[in-house]
């Protein structure tokens, strides 16, 4: 059998009594994190066009786009969730081989939901779907997906129409020819995260969402994909030798994977900038010939300045830019203490204080960090101030499953993504739904709980 029939046939099985009580409460924690950072998208310009394009191109469909109670076809609801969720980088992530972002396939669960008239139960198990195979994929890739050249948007392709497909009550050669039909159109280049970003850094993991729905709708119908698109002749494997897709449904149901995924406790994270400025108070500004030395906390790129500290990441001039620049998430938590979705407007990125700061800052890959990694992801960080140095050199950034965010922090983020777009009654009445969602008998409830009623 192929590894997509592998991975069809065991999530076709798979049962919400067969998920252990600590995977089902890890995918409500990561379901929470989700929608706040879907309430913090809801005021981002990328968000607001896509959804004026798709209030014009969507058809009349069951699915919500979260905070606004607009209802459309699943396909489009998927891409525009999924978009809500992504566009602040603020979501979750997987870092192994490569990093990925599991929650970005949480829509494809909404949307089938919404479809088959499913409870918050089955919503529940698509989160644990999604986040089981696209873990597993990630982990295929040595020394990781986009040194192949691929952007983690190749894996999602592959992993949303299972997530789609078991919502959906399809059968497990149908599920497999939803992952045909998906993966084998979705080959993403890794050059929308290299150099000058753009809005498509944020989009493609969503288009993989939306193609997945899309390609599980149409293997309910009875249309027909590669069975060996992962694993067959000219399939990934195939096209690339450095992809071992062997045994990546060993073990399945035995531990799962979402206990091993991270939060994200400021936009990006690539090191925890609140470590750059400990033990440097206010006042202690850094001098001008002061140095920010960060050995990445993942594999050797980042640090070596091909993705977090390439010369576009010492100028940004966008979101997108700034908030995978490495010198500037350093230089703007010196200059404000904070790192946030407000550090990342226009106005922001142009602060002439974080900008005296940006050429302050130096990466260094240390090859001893690199070994260490993913066992440990460690960074070794520097400041030099008027008063004198400060460092740091935690293990695992904060969110990391070996230090993860308490649910109290976990709710300040909620809380002040949220308070823009919603009053405080309505806001406890979201966060209560989301909570209690495996309680629900339709999982579109939850959607209806959702609205916002300040946008």
């Amino acid at each position: 059998m192929t590894v997509s029939g592998k991975m069809a046939a065991w999530a076709a099985a798979l049962r919400y009594e067969d998920i252990a009580p600590e995977a089902i409460t890890a995918a409500k924690r990561f379901l929470f994190d989700s929608i706040g950072c879907a309430y913090g998208g809801l005021l981002q310009h990328d968000c607001k066009i896509a959804l004026e394009v798709l209030q014009e191109t969507a058809g009349p469909g069951p699915a919500s786009v979260i905070g606004t109670g607009k209802r459309m076809d699943p396909v489009s609801a998927a891409l525009a969730n999924a978009l809500l969720i992504r566009v602040l980088d603020y979501n979750d992530i997987y870092w192994k081989q490569d990093p990925s972002h599991p929650s970005d396939l949480i829509p494809a669960a909404m949307s089938a939901a919404a479809r088959a008239g499913g409870t918050g139960r089955d919503l529940l198990l698509g989160i644990v779907l999604a986040y089981e195979f696209e873990q597993r994929l990630c982990e295929a890739s040595f020394p990781g997906i986009r040194e192949i050249g691929w952007h983690h948007a190749t894996l999602t392709a592959a992993v949303s129409p299972i997530v789609a497909g078991c919502l959906l009550g399809l059968s497990a050669e149908q599920i497999q020819h939803a992952i045909g039909i998906s993966a084998s159109r979705h080959l993403t280049g890794g050059s929308v995260t290299a150099g000058k970003l753009t809005m498509m850094k944020n989009t493609v993991d969503p288009m993989a969402t939306q193609s997945g729905v899309f390609a599980a709708l149409l293997a309910e119908k009875g249309y027909t994909g590669p069975e060996h698109v992962l694993d067959g002749k000219e399939g990934f494997s195939h096209a690339e030798d450095r992809l071992a897709l062997g045994h990546r449904d060993r073990g399945l149901g035995q531990s799962w994977r979402i206990l091993q995924c991270g939060m994200k406790a400021f936009p990006h994270r690539g090191a925890d900038p609140r470590a750059d400025v400990r033990g440097a108070g206010p006042g202690q500004d850094p001098r001008p010939g002061a140095r920010r030395r960060g050995e990445g906390a993942h594999p050797q790129p980042g640090a070596r300045g091909d993705i977090l500290a390439d010369p576009s990441k010492y100028d940004p001039q966008n979101k997108e830019t700034a908030d995978h620049s490495l010198p500037y998430v350093v230089a703007a938590c010196i200059a404000d203490r904070r790192v946030t979705p407000e550090q990342f407007t226009p106005e922001k990125i142009q602060d002439p204080v974080i900008r005296a700061q940006l050429r302050k800052i130096e990466v260094v890959a240390d090859p001893e960090i690199e070994a260490a990694f993913p066992a440990l992801q460690k960074v070794h960080v520097t400041i030099e101030t008027t008063d004198g140095r400060a460092g740091a050199h935690p293990d695992y950034p904060k969110g990391d499953p070996r230090n993860p965010m308490t649910d109290a922090e976990l709710t300040e983020k909620f809380d002040a993504l949220a308070t823009p777009v919603m009053s405080p009654e309505r806001l406890k009445g979201a966060k209560e739904a989301i909570w209690a969602v495996e309680r629900l008998g339709r999982a579109e409830a939850l959607m209806e709980a959702l609205v916002c009623d300040r946008l």
